[in-house]
């Protein structure tokens, strides 16, 4: 008898793993071309900037230059600065497929002295979603 209800519980394992593995679908394939070709691709004319030799207290500002050469429309999700003295501006609109667009970075010598490297970081959804603008000056103080 308990060869019987062995044999039945074995019989049923295998039934139920059977029938979980005819129902088990075809692994997704993975992401066609087209769906890649229609990302977005930032490509900016530089991404670096050297003021020079300015005046503490003195605020410069660059524009930084850029292309959507993808088949997508980039955005722009952020721009951050550094630090405070770093005060990037983007555009918010998507940016069409072979248009242009401009990231303006503002930086305000106030309270720095000597050589400054500054940073702004872009979160786009282009790949990959991080860009970093970089300016630099040295800041002859006041004193």
């Amino acid at each position: 008898m308990k060869k019987l209800v062995v044999l039945a519980a074995g019989l049923l394992v295998f039934t139920a793993c059977n029938s979980a593995a005819d129902r088990i679908e075809a692994p997704t394939e993975p992401a066609s071309e087209t769906m890649m070709e229609a990302l977005p691709a930032i490509s900016f004319e530089s991404d670096f900037h050297d003021f020079g030799e300015i005046q503490e207290g003195e605020v410069v500002n660059y524009t930084f230059k850029f292309t959507n050469e993808g088949e997508g429309p980039l955005i722009i999700s952020n721009a951050q600065g550094s630090c405070g003295c770093t005060v990037p501006q983007w555009p918010r609109q998507p940016i069409a497929p072979g248009a242009t667009g401009e990231i303006k970075v503002s930086f305000n010598s106030s309270g720095r002295a000597g050589k400054q490297d500054k940073r702004v970081t872009l979160t786009t959804n282009a790949v990959p979603q991080t860009k970093v603008l970089n300016i630099t000056s040295t800041v002859i103080s006041n004193k």
